[in-house]
C-alpha cells in the first residue's frame, strides 16, 4: 500500500485563530518523556459535490459558506496548527453541482485533462479520499479516467467489479484501504505512527444507479466488508485505524445491507475513529441530541470519535487524538471530534468566513467555472409564470405541473403507433429544492420571462434518465401512498400541528398528474420514511380518480418517472426489474428542455391534482423560505397564512385544513 509522508503548510495557511484545540499539547503530569501524549488531526470533507468556489450558480450570486476553495482555506490554517495532520473525503465529490454535471454530461475530458474537481483536490493536499454513490452518476468509464489523475489514494473495501467467496476474494474497484505514515516526535526523538484508512459506501449504490452499474458492479454491506479488512489492517501495521465511511447515522443495530451504518461501523472491533456522511448531515449537531451511545460534547459515537462535515463544503470535520507511545507501540488515548463551519452568519445577516479562499484551489476552478456560466446561461424558453418551490408540499405546484406536462409529451410521442398507444399516461414528479438540509435559500424561485440552461438544471437536479413503466390501479394507488408519508398524522381539532415529517425526504414526495386525489392525515401513514410497510390496514389516499371517474384498480397506464425510482430508488411498489416499457437514454432534463425549445412560453396550470381531506377546525404548521411571502396563493385558494419567523433563517406558515 502506498505511503504519504506529512505535507507542508498550504503556501496561505497561517496560525489557526479560532480557538481550535491543540492535540498536540502534553497532558498534565504524564508519567515520563516516553508516555507523554502526542496529537494528530484529521480533517475531514464530505459531499463535496463538485462544488469549488463559493458560488450559487441557481441564484446567480456568492455562497460564501460553501465550496472546496472556503474549506481548503480554512484546513490549511489547521494543519498548520497541528503537530500532524490529514485531510481526507469521505465521497460524492464528482457530481452534484452544474459544474459537476457540465463536465460529466456536456463537456467531458479532452486527452491529458485533469478533471477539475480531482485537480482541485491535488491542489488542497488531499491524503486520501473514499468513493460515494453520487461518483457513479456518468458511468464506471468516467469515473476511472478521472480518478487516475488523483495524487492521493482513493479506497473502496465493499464496491466489486466480481464477488468472491468472501470480501476478501472480491475483485475490487479500487484498493481496499491505504496505509498513511506520520512522524511525531517523542522524548526528542521523531517515531513513526501508521494510520490504516478503510472506504465504504452503501450497498443501495447499484439500485440507485442501475442504469450504469447493473452486472458491472457489486457492493456489499458495509459491516461486512469493514468486518473482514480490518484485521488485514492491524496486520500490515495500522497504529490507528480510520473508516472513511460514506455513510449516514442511522439505526444502532446493525441490518444487513442498512444504507445509513455509522453507529454499528463505530462498534465494530478495530475501528478507531468514523468519519460518516452521505446524508448531508452535522455531527456533532443538534440533529442528533438525546441520541443513545453518542456524545455532542465529545463527539463520539459508541465511544468513538465521529464526524458528519454537512455537504458542499459548508464545514469540516476535525478529530484531534490523543495518542500514547510506548514499549508496546502507540494507543489511543482519547479523541474529540467537532464539525466546524467555514462560515457563520453574523447579526447583521452577514458572512463572517472562516478563513480565506484557498488560491490554488480557486485558481484552478475559475476556468471551468467560467465555462460553466457560459453553458448555463444559454437561452432555454420561457414562462408566463413565475416558477417557485415554496409551496411544493402543501399544494399544486407550478414547477411539477411543468416537469410532468414535459414527460408526459415525450413518452405520448414515443407511444404513438404503438399497442400502448392509447393507454392512459400519468406523470410522478418530485421537487427537490424544498429546504431541508439546504437551508432557507435552497428553493427554486424563477420570475416569469426567459428561461436558460441554468434554469433547465435547477428545475431536474438530477441527471436522471427518463424511464416509463406499465402500472395497474391499484399499483398507483399504492405508490400515492408510499409518498403521502411525507405528513405527520394530524388529528382533527388541533391547532398548528406540524404537518411535515422532517426524516421523509422531499425528493421522495412524488405527485401523480393525469389523476386527482387527497390526502387523509387523520389516518397513520402506510409507509416510514425509508420506504417500509408500517401500518398495513392504514390508507390515506381518497377519492382516487381519473377523468372525473374513479380509478379502476384494475386498469392499465403508463406512468412516467426516471430511472432513479424506476430501479427502486426511494423504495416504491410496483418498481424493479421487469417493469420498464421504456428506458431509453434520454434524461429528464432533455426532455424539460426539449419541450421548453417547442413552446414559445409555457403556463404550467397546478389544476386541483391533489389536496389534503378537508379537516374542519384543523390547522398545521410548516417552514419554507422568505421568498415565500411574494408568492401567496390569491384570496379563494388554499388558506396559507404568515405564522412568524422559524428556525435557522425559515418562515413559519399556518395552512388551514
Amino acid at each position: 500500500m502506498q505511503h504519504i509522508r506529512q505535507p507542508p503548510p498550504a503556501d496561505d495557511a497561517r496560525a489557526d485563530d479560532a480557538g481550535a484545540d491543540d492535540a498536540g499539547a502534553d497532558a498534565a503530569g504524564a508519567a515520563g518523556a516516553r508516555r507523554r501524549p502526542k496529537g494528530l488531526r484529521l480533517i475531514a470533507t464530505t459531499d463535496l459535490h463538485a462544488t469549488l468556489l463559493p458560488w450559487d450558480y441557481f441564484a446567480g450570486r456568492p455562497a460564501p459558506g460553501r465550496g472546496l476553495a472556503r474549506a481548503a482555506g480554512l484546513a490549511g490554517r489547521l494543519r498548520a496548527a497541528a503537530a500532524a495532520s490529514l485531510l481526507v473525503d469521505n465521497g460524492d465529490f464528482l457530481q452534484g453541482s452544474p459544474l459537476g454535471d457540465f463536465v460529466g454530461l456536456e463537456r467531458g475530458l479532452a486527452a491529458g485533462e485533469v478533471h477539475p474537481v480531482i485537480a482541485a483536490m491535488n491542489a488542497a493536499g488531499y491524503d486520501a479520499a473514499t468513493i460515494g454513490n453520487h461518483e457513479f452518476d456518468y458511468g464506471l468509464a468516467f469515473l476511472e479516467r478521472a480518478l487516475a489523475d488523483a495524487r492521493f489514494p482513493v479506497v473502496s473495501a465493499n464496491a466489486a467489479l466480481a464477488l468472491g467467496a468472501g470480501p476478501r476474494r472480491d475483485r475490487l474497484l479500487l484498493p481496499p484501504y491505504a496505509l498513511v505514515d506520520r512522524e511525531l516526535t517523542v522524548a526528542g526523538q521523531p517515531c513513526r505512527l501508521r494510520l490504516g484508512l478503510i472506504g465504504l459506501l452503501p450497498p443501495q449504490t447499484t439500485v440507485w444507479n442501475a442504469k450504469h452499474l447493473a452486472g458491472r458492479l457489486f457492493v456489499r454491506d458495509i459491516l461486512e466488508a469493514a468486518a473482514a479488512w480490518v484485521p488485514e489492517l492491524r496486520e500490515a501495521g495500522a497504529d490507528i485505524v480510520v473508516a472513511l465511511a460514506h455513510t449516514g447515522i442511522g439505526a444502532a443495530r446493525h441490518v444487513p445491507g442498512m444504507e445509513d451504518a455509522a453507529v454499528p461501523l463505530a462498534r465494530l472491533p478495530g475501528i478507531d475513529v468514523v468519519l460518516a456522511g452521505h446524508s448531508h448531515q452535522v455531527f456533532p449537531g443538534t440533529a442528533f441530541a438525546g441520541r443513545p451511545g453518542m456524545s455532542a460534547a465529545e463527539g463520539t459515537i459508541a465511544g468513538r470519535p465521529a464526524v458528519m462535515a454537512g455537504a458542499w463544503g459548508s464545514h469540516l470535520g476535525i478529530v484531534d487524538l490523543v495518542l500514547d507511545h510506548g514499549q508496546a507501540g502507540w494507543r489511543l488515548r482519547s479523541g474529540r471530534a467537532v464539525a466546524r463551519p467555514v462560515a457563520r452568519l453574523g447579526a447583521d445577516g452577514r458572512a463572517r468566513v472562516a478563513a480565506p479562499v484557498c488560491g490554488r484551489v480557486a485558481a484552478v476552478a475559475r476556468p471551468w467555472d467560467a465555462e460553466t456560466r457560459a453553458a448555463l446561461g444559454r437561452p432555454a424558453g420561457a414562462t408566463r409564470v413565475p416558477l417557485h418551490s415554496y409551496f411544493a408540499l402543501v399544494a399544486p405546484d407550478p414547477i411539477l405541473a411543468l416537469l410532468a406536462e414535459a414527460q408526459t409529451c415525450h413518452v405520448r410521442a414515443l407511444l404513438k403507433g404503438s399497442p400502448d398507444g392509447d393507454r392512459p399516461v400519468v406523470s410522478a414528479v418530485s421537487p427537490f429544492r424544498c429546504g431541508g438540509r439546504g437551508g432557507p435559500d435552497n428553493f427554486t424561485d424563477i420570475a416569469a420571462g426567459p428561461l436558460t440552461m441554468k434554469d433547465v438544471a435547477e428545475l431536474f437536479l438530477y441527471p436522471n434518465q427518463l424511464r416509463a413503466l406499465r402500472l395497474r390501479g391499484a399499483e398507483v394507488a399504492e405508490w400515492l401512498e408510499r409518498a403521502a408519508g411525507q405528513f405527520r398524522r394530524v388529528t382533527a381539532g388541533a391547532v398548528d400541528a406540524q404537518l411535515v415529517d422532517p426524516a421523509f425526504p422531499c425528493h421522495n414526495f412524488d405527485v401523480i398528474h393525469g389523476l386527482t386525489y387527497s390526502i387523509d392525515l387523520t389516518r397513520p401513514a402506510r409507509y416510514d420514511a425509508e420506504g417500509r410497510l408500517v401500518a398495513p390496514a392504514a390508507r390515506r389516499i381518497r377519492d382516487l380518480a381519473r377523468d372525473g371517474q374513479p380509478l379502476d384498480p384494475e386498469e392499465e397506464l403508463i406512468l412516467v418517472t426516471n430511472d432513479y425510482r424506476a430501479a427502486g430508488g426511494g423504495r416504491f411498489p410496483g418498481c424493479g426489474a421487469g417493469r420498464e416499457l421504456i428506458a431509453g437514454p434520454t434524461t429528464n432534463r432533455a426532455a424539460l428542455a426539449a419541450h421548453l425549445a417547442a413552446a414559445k412560453a409555457v403556463a404550467p396550470a397546478t389544476g386541483e391534482v391533489w389536496r389534503f381531506a378537508p379537516m374542519p377546525g384543523t390547522s398545521v404548521t410548516f417552514e419554507t423560505g422568505p421568498g415565500a411571502l411574494a408568492h401567496l396563493p390569491a384570496p379563494g385558494g388554499r388558506a396559507i397564512l404568515p405564522a412568524g419567523p422559524g428556525i435557522g433563517g425559515f418562515l413559519r406558515f399556518r395552512l388551514i385544513l
